[in-house]
């Protein structure tokens, strides 16, 4: 089986060394690139973390591109989003106090209990350039004050050369042994700007290696009419069990 990994040139490296060690064959294509927003001294100072009771990291990126500029949250409450933006905190020895249990989203870490009552609490969530703004909107209607900071930015990714014609042959190879993991709806855009369109009218066919429902509904939105592989999260562990699974199903891997 053949997994185009998507994510971006810096994060697919373990990906890829796993999926490869399990038995498949990876094509590196990244659909984004990030690069981080510096920050003056002024906003280092208003977006530190311990000038709040809780601090929220809404992805790898967040907690990569924070650590890089912003004091380490030692007094304050840190949620992540997802589990994978958990285990990126974790990895660098900083514990999480709210994840979600199952969503691995903003409707997941609003669920939570921990951030239902906020009245008069002070709230940093940490973001890339243009994310979502539905945990600033409902955490301000729950009474906190909440401030935003957008220290990395997401933007198109240039294709390496070969990549594209690599992925052209692995399609007319047979799209049932192709599989493309996507960590994001923003991923998946990059990918579908990325490629020419004739090539993705022949993508969108090919299976999809996702980790929640919000990307499921975006890739529908967008056409794609192959199967949907749900993982648990975006996290290397999960996203590779979900492969696995359906790698075995098609008998293309022994399941690990």
């Amino acid at each position: 089986m053949t997994v185009v990994v998507t994510r971006p040139e810096r994060q697919a490296g373990p990906f890829i060394d796993r999926a490869t060690r399990a038995g498949a064959a990876c094509l590196a294509i990244p659909a984004i690139a990030v690069d981080p927003v510096t920050l003056d001294e002024v906003a280092r100072a208003r977006l530190a973390p311990d000038a709040h009771d809780w601090t929220i990291y809404t992805s790898a990126n967040a907690v990569e591109a924070s650590l890089a500029q912003l004091a380490r949250p030692a007094r304050c409450k840190v949620a992540a989003v997802g589990r994978a933006t958990a285990h990126a905190l974790e990895a660098r020895g900083i514990a999480v106090d709210a994840r979600p249990a199952g969503r691995s989203d903003s409707e997941g870490l609003l669920a939570l209990p921990a951030l239902a009552a906020v009245a008069g609490q002070r709230i940093l969530i940490l973001r890339g350039e243009g994310g979502r703004d539905l945990l600033r909107e409902q955490l301000r209607r729950r009474g906190a004050t909440v401030q935003v900071g957008e220290i990395y930015r997401r933007r198109p990714a240039t294709a390496a050369p070969g990549a594209l014609a690599a992925l052209d042959d692995a399609l007319r190879a047979g799209s049932r042994l192709l599989i493309v993991a996507v960590t994001s709806v923003e991923v998946l855009d990059g990918l579908l700007g990325l490629v020419p369109p004739e090539l993705a009218a022949r993508l969108r066919v090919a299976a999809l290696l996702l980790p929640g429902e919000r990307v499921a509904e975006a890739a529908r939105a967008r056409h794609w009419t192959g199967e949907i592989v749900m993982a648990t999260s975006a996290e290397d562990a999960a996203m590779l069990a979900a492969l696995e699974q359906h790698a075995a199903s098609r008998g293309t891997l022994p399941p690990s």
